[in-house]
């Protein structure tokens, strides 16, 4: 069995996501105040009032687009970012300096995902198939799903296959529903927080059978889309406290639902002169 390198193991945790469309909308400036809109939600809602509203503004976004992010964490200095996302399960995040150019590239298509960190060691670029991974032993050696992240942004809605609780009144005019989860380590728990007013998803966090913190993944900073109308978060923060990490992703400028140039370069797996490429979910030879 191929061993995973630690910064992989961190990756999975904080890095690899896979989320067609309208005109282009720029969303607006942070700490506006929506309370001129009518409520997402009634007094009390019942779960199923929850995910129709949840799941409506999720529904909005196709995808969307920024050049002009911050990704920042444990272990390494503020890193200026492009941002590219589109359904089913395409995404690209490149990362870097003015003076060192590209540090981070992850990224996904309808084929395959990939990693690739260029001060990791050893060097290589890292990828695997989709069909190949469900089924893959390097997926039981992460702590969290790579996949889990499409859910961090927290715009992918709350799936009505899943089992979850009626939603509970917390602090903060906030609700909690917790929904029990499969995963290639056992069984599972994720708690979701949903603002009372707007229902934006504003926290998540994953614990495993034990009770034990996973993950968590809180949003912030919502602005509005003109267009759809849909509520989009502009900080995500990641934090997996068995790992001792925590990652944040600021983001500027974003366009909603608008072309996001040629596909052909956007999606397709990167080529680093002098870096191998390691198909992550194959045995060694």
């Amino acid at each position: 069995m191929r061993t995973v390198p630690r910064w992989l193991a961190l990756v999975g945790v904080a890095g690899m996501v896979s989320l067609s469309g309208a005109q282009c909308a720029f969303l607006r400036p942070p700490g506006e105040d929506y309370s001129y809109l009518p409520p997402a939600l009634p007094p009390s809602p019942t779960l199923q009032q929850v995910m129709e509203a949840v799941n409506a503004n999720a529904a909005q976004i196709h995808s969307f687009a920024t050049n002009d992010a911050t990704l920042s964490g444990t272990g390494f200095p503020a890193l200026r970012a492009s941002v590219a996302f589109e359904r089913p399960r395409r995404f690209r995040l490149i990362a870097g300096t003015g003076v060192t150019g590209p540090e981070v590239d992850l990224g996904s298509n309808d084929a395959v995902f990939w990693f690739w960190i260029r001060r990791n060691e050893p060097p290589a670029l890292y990828y695997c198939r989709h069909d190949e991974f469900v089924t893959s032993p390097i997926r039981r050696q992460l702590a969290i799903d790579p996949y889990w992240l499409i859910d961090a942004f927290g715009i992918t809605g709350l799936d009505p296959a899943h089992a979850h609780s009626n939603p509970t009144a917390v602090p903060g005019g906030r609700y909690e529903i917790h929904t029990r989860l499969e995963t290639p380590q056992g069984p599972a728990t994720k708690v979701t927080v949903i603002d009372g007013v707007r229902a934006w998803i504003l926290e998540q966090r994953i614990y495993d059978a034990q009770g034990g913190l996973l993950a968590s993944a809180t949003t912030s900073g919502f602005r509005r889309d003109p267009l759809s109308g849909a509520f989009f978060p502009t900080r995500i923060e990641v934090r997996s406290p068995p790992h001792q990490f925590a990652m944040r992703l600021d983001l500027a400028s974003v366009t909603v639902n608008r072309s996001l140039g040629d596909p052909e370069r956007l999606w397709a797996v990167p080529h680093y002169q002098g870096w191998p490429v390691v198909n992550l979910c194959s045995s060694p030879q």
